[in-house]
């Protein structure tokens, strides 16, 4: 399975930005899908992440309410709209993709994007 994230990019404080993940590689298999990021200096984290169907999203308390996951499994993509960007949004941000059951929070993901970065400037 490989993935493809793109989108990021230096916006200012409150602007808003969508992220984008082409799966590739997966034929047959279903996947839960999640946002990563990794702020300077600090570990990655989750962000948010989506069952295969669709039916299940999770939220970190830091971005409830902002951003939005979404996926079309039918073009095999996986979208993040963030809107109301603060600076501390600031960091490389990374999809990745689970085989396993989807479980709400859970970081352990099977394959990783390579990361795109987002500069949110006050």
């Amino acid at each position: 399975v490989q993935l493809q994230a793109s989108g990021g990019g230096s916006v200012q404080a409150g602007d808003s930005l969508r992220l984008s993940c082409a799966v590739s590689g997966s034929t047959g298999r279903k996947y839960a899908m999640g946002w990563f990021r990794q702020a300077p200096g600090k570990e990655r984290v989750i962000v948010t992440a989506i069952s295969w169907d669709g039916g299940t999203r999770y939220y970190a308390d830091s971005v409830k309410g902002r951003f939005t996951i979404s996926r079309d499994n039918a073009k095999n993509t996986v979208s993040l709209q963030m809107n109301s960007l603060k600076p501390e949004d600031t960091a490389v941000y990374y999809c990745a993709a689970r085989l396993q059951v989807f479980v709400p929070g859970e970081e352990k993901y099977d394959y990783w994007g390579q990361g795109t970065l987002v500069t949110v400037s006050s």
